[in-house]
């Protein structure tokens, strides 16, 4: 059993072998949700992983793959209807850099979106695409006229839509930065006013992650549409383990032999790192996934317990 220990793209994961907690059976409640769903999260709570699957499922250039990543899943013995049926565009703001002045942040923003556009074009073979540097929206729209004109609809993925503007919030003196982006006609209020409008004019599917509600609750009008599933019941484990799955997963290691108890690393682990619930109406507490992971990982390469239980690579987190 190989731990994919910081491994975000699901085809590695599928094809190289790692462990993958199947959580596709979750797919046609997505669907059912909402075409423009939020979903938040803690950082490092496998929500990269989470897109990358979406991405695989729903891409139609990945239909031939669809057997081979999917049919040992609970989603690939009973599929619906709208797999392998979209264009996918990925944008991730955790690579927009928060630093300069404010039209150096927003010059980052658009370069990120309007690199993101190109590669969707790439990605699908299409020429012609308008590039506006100084203004992602139109370069989206620009993106969408393509889209009709194929025939299928676009999913629209966005990792992370705070991080940037946490990172400006949180510098403190930049506080008329961070207003500045998303308040009034502020550059990232523009953007998802832009996503807002293009539902239906190519987009048919929008699902945002992110660590907090509180930038998409400062942008009010900017995008008012979107659907909250982040305390919905049947998604609280969506992201996430389970303490049943953690305590399988010990039962597994231990088969291979250890100076070590499963009842013991689990209640370890249950103090150290268990304690995530985000339905009022499930009592079922979660573990990190990437503390998890680094805890089995030590587990099963060094026959122990991690020397440091804090992953270091989660201390500024």
């Amino acid at each position: 059993m190989k731990f994919p220990y910081a491994i975000n793209d699901f085809g590695t994961l599928i094809q190289e072998g790692y462990f993958y907690q199947d959580r596709t059976d979750r797919l046609p409640l997505v669907e059912e949700a909402g075409r423009q769903l939020i979903f938040i999260r803690p950082r490092r709570f496998g929500k990269s992983l989470l897109l990358s699957m979406l991405a695989h499922y729903y891409d139609v250039n990945r239909a031939e793959q669809f057997e081979r990543l999917f049919g040992h899943l609970a989603i690939g013995r009973n599929p619906t209807p709208l797999h392998n049926q979209y264009f996918i565009m990925k944008w991730d703001f955790s690579l927009v850099k928060a630093q300069g002045d404010l039209k150096d942040i927003e010059m980052a923003l658009y370069q990120h979106v309007n690199t993101a556009i190109r590669a969707c074009a790439a990605r699908y073979g299409w020429d012609g695409i308008e590039i506006t540097p100084h203004d992602a929206v139109n370069s989206l729209f620009s993106l969408l006229i393509r889209v009709r004109q194929e025939g299928r609809p676009l999913y629209l993925l966005i990792d992370e839509y705070d991080n940037f503007a946490n990172e400006v919030l949180m510098t403190g003196r930049r506080q008329a930065f961070y207003e500045s982006l998303l308040y009034g006609e502020g550059v990232l209020k523009n953007l998802f006013k832009g996503v807002k409008g293009a539902v239906g004019q190519g987009i048919d599917r929008v699902f945002i992650t992110g660590v907090s509600p509180v930038v998409l609750s400062d942008m009010t009008s900017g995008y008012n549409v979107g659907e909250d599933i982040y305390l919905d019941r049947r998604f609280n484990d969506l992201c996430g383990f389970t303490e049943a799955e953690i305590a399988a997963l010990l039962e597994r290691l231990a088969a291979d032999g250890g100076s070590w108890s499963p009842a013991e690393a689990l209640d370890l682990m249950r103090t150290f790192y268990n304690g995530y619930c985000f339905s009022e109406d499930s009592d079922q507490r979660l573990y990190n996934p990437t503390l998890s992971l680094y805890f089995l990982k030590s587990l099963q390469t060094e026959g122990h317990y991690p020397r440091r239980m804090l992953d270091e690579n989660l201390a500024m987190d």
